[in-house]
């Protein structure tokens, strides 16, 4: 296996692992904050959360994607080591023991 294949396959893995961390914890925000209020019951609530989060790119499309792919960044200064660095510098926050768990909590800290 080549240099940049492997590089490229801990990226994917990173990614995937912060991707499914992130959306934990904002799934768990968002369903304590329904089933805590009693708007809606546990299995409800998990139902929705997992139908609306798998069909969101339906209603509202890739617009960030888009708003980065137009010029808010130079794809000629992003490499391996920024998309790294930036994934690594996030995860702490979502993953860590000592972290903050929400976005919430990060920001009164």
């Amino acid at each position: 296996m080549s240099g940049s294949l492997t590089i490229i396959i801990a990226l994917i893995a990173v990614a995937l692992i912060f991707d499914f961390l992130n959306g934990l914890h904002d799934a768990a925000n968002s369903i304590a904050t329904v089933v805590s209020t009693r708007v809606l019951s546990p299995e409800i609530a998990v139902a929705f959360a997992a139908f609306f989060n798998f069909i969101a790119f339906l209603f509202f499309g890739l617009h960030v994607a888009q708003t980065i792919g137009t010029g808010l960044i130079a794809p000629d200064v992003v490499d391996w080591r920024v998309i790294f660095g930036a994934l690594m510098g996030r995860s702490p926050g979502i993953s860590s023991p000592g972290g903050p768990r929400s976005r919430r909590r990060a920001r009164t800290r």
